[in-house]
């Protein structure tokens, strides 16, 4: 499902991608699309295929986590309009956006954890996850899924980038984090538990030159941004602000 919020007025402001988080949609993201279109910017959000409650879930779906880029490339495919874009992303959506900048999952740490070699825990989204997996993906496939990890899925004509509480910090190679050459905005809470900011966003913000880092709040929780939790309207409302300033800056011709 793809979700356009129209700009406000006729505007050159560019067009906002938006990536929501695990198991998540689009709508999750409303309280930041709704601020951006109404400041000018066309946004475009996606219910990525087998992530997103709205459409069922597929095991599939959230292991292979560099299938979400190639997502918002193919509705940019469809819907760019020749202006400037930017991509904004929450947990997962957060490495969605990153890696249409630039950023690359490590093949050797995504196959350690494929072959398991190393165990990690499901989502708590999916707590099947892993067993569903190990019964119906063979060698083969798991062969093929760990060299696709690690391709470039950048996307060159996105140009800006908002990323909130994201996900996958330990396992993206540090080289391409410092190959982003694009604007990079990052945003964390002080008591997120789901993407600790210390080896999430702020080990992001370390490596990609030149960008910003913010933290929403330092008491607040990794769901503040997608469940109605003590203060959430007061942080989003923050956020929204400033990532109408961040992208009316680096979108606007």
């Amino acid at each position: 499902m793809t979700y356009v919020w129209s700009a406000a007025a006729a505007t050159t402001g560019g067009t906002v991608l938006l990536s929501h988080g695990t198991g998540g949609c689009a709508l999750d993201l409303s309280w930041l699309a709704e601020p951006l279109a109404s400041a000018g910017l066309r946004v475009i959000g996606v219910d990525h295929h087998g992530n997103s409650h709205r459409g069922g879930y597929h095991a599939e779906a959230f292991a292979r986590w560099w299938d979400r880029p190639q997502d918002l490339s193919v509705v940019l495919d469809h819907l760019a309009d020749g202006g400037p874009v930017g991509v904004a992303g929450f947990s997962l959506g957060g490495y969605t956006a990153a890696a249409m900048l630039g950023a690359r999952i490590d093949a050797d740490v995504f196959g350690a954890i494929a072959t398991r070699r190393v165990t990690v825990p499901s989502p708590p989204e999916y707590p099947t996850l892993i067993d569903e997996l190990s019964d119906r993906i063979g060698a083969d496939d798991i062969a093929a899924w760990i060299s696709e990890s690690g391709e470039d899925y950048a996307d060159r004509r996105v140009t800006a980038g908002l990323l909130i509480c994201p996900a996958q910090g330990q396992l993206l190679t540090s080289t391409s984090l410092r190959g982003i050459t694009t604007p990079v905005s990052i945003w964390w809470t002080g008591e997120d538990d789901q993407t600790p900011a210390e080896t999430n966003a702020l080990h992001y913000a370390s490596l990609i030159p030149g960008a910003t880092e913010h933290c929403a709040d330092p008491s607040a929780g990794h769901y503040v941004f997608v469940r109605d939790t003590p203060g959430a309207d007061r942080v989003r409302s923050r956020l929204a602000s400033a990532a109408v300033a961040f992208f009316r800056e680096q979108l606007t011709a």
